[in-house]
């Protein structure tokens, strides 16, 4: 879900917007805010267990013209992911990578995700009964493999238990594939990608950014250019210019739509335009260029809205043009915090989810599973309004925290 410690260091370079290169030295601000974004994440996603909890907090329904605080949290996080592209080829390139390197990197790094995001979504609408094994092993067993696949193993480790451990997680997800039944009594299926899960349409936006930065070598103007696309793209599709059935649909609706790659590359661009500024030590400019950024896209929020609504589900250009500007708004506020007032270690707390992201969002997996297999369950009167809120910003908070002990005994995600 990050490039590790790619996304907040970089090569060094010159204070050409257009350039590929970028500044060696450590940005705390994207480390935080995907923190604070995966913290969020954890947190929306486990309101589920709650009661009598604010309606605002959660998903508004299909079809419904609004947004409540769970939709803006994925796209925050698509944008965030786009902000650690240009450091992460930065730092590619400065170590010899070439063209094909950085493009196969994107590759694999993208099919990793879509395969993650296939197994997760499956676990939705997984039959115990027809499957043969009881529903809280599926996920649990997909998470532990993705590990042992894409773990960062001490270099001192014999490589024959590497690659052991490697077959080990293969043989585990093609079983899982394989012996899988999903859905109804009445209506049972086999394991393949009904939509393609969070993880999936995270792959599917990176891929798309990722080529563009990599083949325009991080000019600014040819970003810029994709950003246009993907927003006009947005529009198009939602306008219905562009069909919704036939051949073109063999290009996934997560880079077809637009919306989805619209926030992956607006982060891209943000980067750059953080990057120029940055390297000037323009304070001053760079907050100006970003309220201005957010100013822009909050205006093209209030003209798309009467078209074509705001709505996650709809991936509407609206929900991509409000959710862009929250997310560079908050990216002013850590940066002001956190570098140039120095206080980023006011964060630390949750610093394992902005360093190790993907791991910190497989914890809960294991954690309800878990619950569900010891019988476990917390007392009515945690789950109740804003005791219950409490409890699940601990439970956010707890999966940091893991991480982190995971991390310190070398169990670490590198895709």
């Amino acid at each position: 879900m990050n490039e590790q410690t790619a996304s907040v260091s970089a090569a060094g370079g010159n204070s050409n917007a257009g350039s590929g290169t970028l500044p060696l030295q450590r940005i705390a601000t994207i480390d935080i805010l995907r923190a604070l974004t995966m913290i969020l994440m954890i947190f929306v996603n486990d309101l589920w267990s709650l009661k009598n909890i604010p309606e605002w907090l959660g998903h508004v329904g299909r079809g419904v013209d609004g947004m409540g605080l769970a939709d803006t949290v994925f796209p925050a996080f698509l944008f965030i992911v786009g902000l650690s592209i240009p450091f992460a080829i930065a730092n590619r390139r400065k170590k010899g990578a070439t063209q094909g390197q950085l493009l196969m990197h994107v590759l694999t790094r993208s099919f990793a995700l879509l395969v993650m995001g296939v197994f997760l979504v499956n676990g939705e609408t997984f039959n115990a009964a027809a499957t043969g094994m009881p529903r809280y092993f599926y996920n649990p067993l997909c998470c532990l493999a993705f590990i042992l696949i894409w773990n960062s193993y001490p270099a001192t480790m014999n490589k024959k238990w590497i690659y052991a451990l490697k077959a080990i997680a293969v043989v585990i997800l093609v079983t899982l594939a394989i012996t899988y039944r999903g859905g109804p009594e009445d209506n049972i299926h086999r394991f393949g990608p009904s939509w393609w899960g969070i993880l999936g349409l995270i792959g599917w936006a990176y891929l798309a950014s990722g080529i563009i930065i990599v083949l325009s070598k991080g000019n600014f103007w040819v970003i810029l250019g994709g950003w246009v696309f993907f927003c006009a793209l947005s529009m198009l599709w939602h306008a219905g210019i562009i069909p919704h059935q036939g051949f073109i649909t063999v290009i996934p609706s997560a880079i077809l739509g637009g919306t989805i790659a619209g926030f992956t590359i607006g982060g891209v661009l943000t980067s750059m335009i953080f990057k120029y500024f940055r390297d000037k030590n323009n304070n001053s400019g760079l907050t100006i260029s970003f309220l201005a950024f957010a100013g822009l896209l909050v205006v093209l929020f209030y003209v798309t809205r009467p078209y074509w609504g705001l709505a996650k589900l709809g991936a509407t250009p609206a929900w991509l043009y409000i959710c862009s500007a929250l997310t560079i708004l908050a990216f002013i506020v850590i940066y002001w915090i956190a570098d140039v007032w120095g206080k980023a270690n006011a964060f630390n707390i949750i610093k394992p989810a902005g360093t190790d992201t993907l791991l910190c969002y497989l914890i809960p997996y294991f954690a309800y599973a878990t619950m569900r297999m010891l019988g476990l369950h917390l007392p009515e009167a945690v789950l109740i309004g804003a005791i219950g809120l409490i409890k699940s910003l601990l439970f956010a908070l707890l999966c940091a925290w893991i991480t982190g002990s995971l991390n310190k005994v070398g169990v670490r995600l590198k895709l």
